[in-house]
């Protein structure tokens, strides 16, 4: 069977003002759409500045619930364009628990599943304990009209296990909203590793599951108004076939859509040749599951 996937990303930067950004990405979606897009990928929390560089509790108004307005301006776009549409809220799901929360909407407009974000990162600049419970749904994939997703989002991306995990349940294709970028104050040499490494984990990801993997980052300076954490957000974004090669040209730190068509069959003759799932010692792999081993003997 010829199963082919026309799946686009839709890279910018993110303004103070949220209806922007929000805009932004619409604009974006729509010229993917010109383009037979089947899926859109936007980066994450794409209706506003990346606001975990600080503890700050005003930030919290920012929330939304699932089927807010955010859904609703996606859900409108999906059913007029007819694509299914990776979108990103900061979920307001009672008093005082929040999440970060990948919407899947579906090319009909409903909403086809979510994922909340499981791995919180609590590092300087980015305070995400501070915001966002951590998921409790598990790494389910979701499914749509095109075929089945494993959604991650951002700091997920540096986890096998979630990758591998959406792969054994699935996952046609690992999709990864990501807002990632650097210290402006570091090196250019150790800015360049972090790209470097970043890259590679998503060839890796790929690679050992056999799947395509796309990551969808945002762009651009943004200051951090109450401490001393700014960054520098450096876009990248990418589609990658089975084997971790690019399909596409890089967009590096500029904004636009970029897009690629995707052969979801090659994973069963990648996955025949390289049979690493088949190979698995699932007889071996109890420490996995453990926090360290302090005696790996």
């Amino acid at each position: 069977m010829d199963k082919r996937l026309n799946v686009a990303l839709a890279q910018h930067e993110m303004s103070a003002d949220d209806q922007d950004n929000l805009q932004t990405s619409l604009s974006l979606i729509t010229q993917a759409a010109a383009s037979d897009a089947q899926v859109v990928v936007l980066p994450e929390l794409h209706r506003h500045p990346y606001f975990c560089k600080s503890q700050t509790e005003a930030f919290f108004k920012l929330a939304e619930p699932l089927k807010g307005p955010t859904y609703d301006a996606l859900s409108l776009a999906a059913r007029q364009h007819q694509m299914v549409i990776v979108g990103s809220i900061f979920e307001r799901r009672q008093a005082g628990m929040a999440s970060n929360t990948a919407i899947v909407v579906d090319a009909d407009g409903s909403l086809a599943g979510i994922y909340r974000k499981m791995h919180i990162p609590d590092d300087p600049g980015y305070n995400e304990k501070y915001y966002f419970a951590p998921g409790d749904g598990g790494f389910r994939p979701i499914d749509t009209s095109v075929g089945r997703l494993g959604v991650l989002v951002c700091w997920d991306q540096w986890f096998p296990e979630a990758a591998r995990l959406m792969a054994l349940a699935g996952a046609e294709l690992l999709v990864y909203p990501t807002a990632i970028g650097w210290d402006p104050k570091d090196a250019s040499e150790e800015q360049q590793r972090q790209l470097n490494a970043w890259q590679v984990m998503h060839q890796a990801h790929a690679i050992a599951n056999g799947l395509p993997v796309v990551a969808c980052n945002r762009i651009g300076f943004e200051d951090d108004p109450v401490g001393d954490h700014p960054a520098q957000f450096w876009g990248h974004s990418l589609i990658l076939g089975p084997q971790g090669e690019a399909l596409t040209a890089t967009l590096g730190t500029d904004a636009g859509v970029m897009q690629a068509t995707l052969d979801l069959e090659r994973t069963t003759t990648i996955r025949q040749q390289w049979p690493f799932l088949r190979d698995r010692r699932v007889d071996a792999y109890q420490g996995l599951t453990e926090r360290c081993l302090d005696d790996p003997t």
